[in-house]
């Protein structure tokens, strides 16, 4: 088989480095793709929002699976479209991804059906008032969230009734561009946080282990969020039973939700959660794997996961969820951490064009794999950083400990002063 995957983080360097080992894989193409990547297979500049230029990329390749890895493409209908034209496609339909595209939405959804979830009211640019009289009823912290997609980073927890006034005032007023022509505005929860992922055709499903990721910048989980500044699984907050709550209380009645919309729901579900004493309730849910949480999943993964994604976009998962976890060696999940190195700034302001040395030596540490984001191609070809969060370095070990001590001590192989990491990620495992 050849694959067309589509996107250019660390996420999809994952996925391209996993589908590879695959023996039923000739090829991974990549649009478009990064330096790492371009290791695996061939990587066609086409930017993943430019959906008529993938289409016609498609039409070129005529892979026999596109797997779509960032949201971007996902909300704008790049599955319609290139349904329509007759390819499998991983990833759900722009109907179906509404579930991330729009916090309203799910929200909506969740409440409609029962699903456990904050308490929540949303507002658009036109009614500021509104949005501040219902801050007035809830207690601080507040939880305000742009309707649309803002990377990762469209949450802001204010502390106080007056930050959360000057927030809604920012964000209405196009903090986040058109992410933030609406808000949502949540009471505050409480607890653990911890994701789940699930495999799923809209009518079978396959849940992967739980993954911890750590979104503030700063140690001690301070400073504002990010797209993910490292991740570890499995989490032990989720055990089997809070992951069969998941199962009953989340998963089975949104994904008969949408199959009964008509807008069934294929491809992988990220489900972000909140866990307090055993129960959980659900944060926000993802129309595709997380990042760094995926980097953790594939390498700990020690299957097939190419199977699994195949049958998520044409069918046949219902009824045969334990065949195809066999496969994917879900039972067999080896401890995994990703450390992400991101350039000096970030998430604000960050230069581009810093030298970076020893990603190979790095590479080279047993059970270390090192994949590539913001990274580019300097002169004379040396590696160099092009993005915010550069580089994941992600170690699998017999314990999450053991898994935490190498991928640091790859990191430290590395050499470049422009960029950092924080040095807690798992805090709560490895205390």
């Amino acid at each position: 088989m050849n694959i067309l995957l589509i996107g250019s983080g660390a996420r999809e360097h994952a996925l391209a480095w996993k589908m590879a080992q695959s023996p039923l894989v000739d090829a991974v193409w990549s649009a478009p793709g990064n330096p790492g990547m371009d290791a695996i297979g061939s990587c066609f500049d086409v930017a993943v929002d430019d959906v008529d230029a993938l289409q016609k990329l498609a039409l070129q390749l005529e892979p026999d699976l596109v797997v779509v890895g960032p949201e971007a493409p996902l909300a704008a209908g790049l599955v319609d479209m290139l349904t329509a034209r007759g390819f499998d496609v991983f990833g759900p339909t722009r109907a179906a991804a509404l579930l991330e595209a729009s916090k309203k939405f799910s929200k909506d959804l969740m409440q409609r059906i029962g699903v456990p979830t904050a308490a929540y009211k949303s507002f658009e640019s036109t009614n500021v008032d509104g949005a501040k009289a219902y801050l007035r009823q809830l207690a601080p912290p507040f939880v305000l969230k742009a309707d649309g997609l803002a990377a990762g980073k469209g949450v802001v927890i204010a502390e106080t009734l007056e930050q959360a006034d000057a927030e809604i005032d920012e964000m209405l007023s196009g903090k986040f561009g058109d992410a933030s022509a609406s808000l949502v505005i949540e009471e505050f929860m409480a607890g653990e946080e911890a994701s789940v992922f699930v495999l799923t055709d809209g009518d079978g499903a396959v849940f992967l282990p739980a993954v911890q990721d750590h979104k503030k910048v700063g140690e001690g989980d301070t400073g504002p969020n990010t797209g993910g500044m490292g991740a570890y699984a499995p989490a032990p907050v989720v055990t089997p039973d809070v992951m069969e709550r998941v199962r009953t209380e989340i998963v089975t009645p949104v994904l008969r939700a949408m199959r009964s919309a008509g807008t069934p729901y294929r491809g992988v579900l990220y489900i972000g959660l909140m866990i307090e004493n055993g129960a959980p309730r659900v944060v926000e849910f993802n129309a595709r794997f997380g990042d760094p949480e995926c980097q953790v999943l594939m390498a700990g993964l020690p299957g097939d996961i190419l199977p699994g994604l195949l049958a998520a976009a044409t069918g046949g998962l219902k009824g045969n969820e334990s065949a195809f976890a066999e496969l994917m060696g879900v039972g067999g999940f080896q401890p995994s951490a990703t450390v992400v190195l991101a350039s000096n700034g970030y998430p604000g302001d960050y230069e581009k064009g810093s030298a970076i040395k020893g990603v190979m030596a790095a590479g080279q540490i047993p059970d270390v794999e090192v994949f590539h984001a913001g990274t580019d191609r300097g002169e004379g070809g040396a590696l160099v950083s092009a993005g915010g969060r550069v580089l994941s370095v992600t170690a699998t070990a017999e314990s999450l400990s053991d898994a935490f001590e190498t991928a640091y001590s790859a990191v430290d192989a590395i050499d470049w002063p422009g960029g950092f990491c924080r040095r807690d990620i798992g805090w709560r495992v490895r205390s």
